[in-house]
């Protein structure tokens, strides 16, 4: 993905550990996922905290003192939030179902001591999807970055938000991270320089894993999403309730 970036803007090619001077877009397959590992001690199939290890890696070796984390798993991230809880260098934001494992990332978590505001929870009710997680992105997430105005932005990318997931009741489409990738894509290169890198979370419907990540591929590279898997009609979306979230996480953030 980073070198058909490149190639299509007529860069040299970089891997996602090259100068951070080159703005790379990449995307890491890891597995196992990482979220949910805690300072400590592994938790939930996750072994190595891979965001926050990136994070502190862009910190320390690449002097890039500020750093976004968006979560879009179906499972909050507690550990990524445990480890950035009271360091405001880390905005951590996470959008996740609001019941079920780890029973955590309510919407009034938002950080500790001075990191208190650079944690932001967007649980979302079951059956929400497409319409619901792209009005939480340009509702919360892209104004929170745009005043955090990071050096580099991280994307815990978890696929089992898909409507084919067997772990949760997200609804998710494919095209759904076709236009979250487009989104984050736009939100680097206006704010860090196109520096931008996926790591992969959950995701365990495989043909649906797959056809997401190429879907959120083509979305950075603005090509057309597929979507061979997608239904004409899902659920309907409970909207109703996810403006309310909303509601109460501009309150508590300022947004």
């Amino acid at each position: 993905m980073v070198a058909a970036s490149q190639q299509r803007q007529g860069g040299s090619s970089s891997s996602s550990g090259g100068s951070s001077t080159r703005a790379p877009t990449g995307f890491a397959i890891c597995r196992p996922p990482g979220h949910h590992c805690m300072p400590g001690s592994p938790m939930g199939f996750c072994l190595l905290a891979n965001a926050a290890i990136a994070a502190r890696y862009a910190q320390r070796r690449h002097g890039l003192k500020r750093v976004l984390i968006f979560d879009f798993d179906v499972h909050h991230g507690n550990g990524t939030q445990t480890v950035f809880d009271a360091d405001p260098s880390v905005l951590f934001i996470s959008t996740h179902m609001n019941s079920g494992y780890p029973y955590s990332g309510g919407v009034k978590e938002v950080g500790v001591g001075a990191g208190r505001g650079a944690t932001i929870n967007l649980p979302l009710p079951g059956n929400a999807g497409h319409e619901a997680e792209l009005l939480v992105f340009d509702t919360i997430v892209a104004p929170a970055a745009r005043r955090f105005r990071p050096d580099i932005i991280l994307v815990s990318a978890g696929y089992d938000a898909h409507w084919q997931d067997p772990l949760a009741d997200l609804q998710f489409r494919s095209a759904t991270y076709h236009s979250l990738g487009a989104r984050l894509k736009t939100l680097a290169d206006e704010l860090c320089g196109g520096r931008l890198l996926f790591l992969l979370e959950g995701g365990y419907a495989l043909e649906a894993l797959g056809e997401s990540v190429v879907n959120t591929f083509l979305g950075v590279l603005g090509e057309p999403a597929v979507d061979s898997l997608d239904p004409s009609i899902l659920d309907e979306e409970p909207l109703d309730r996810v403006q309310i979230m909303l509601e109460d996480a501009q309150r508590l953030h300022n947004l």
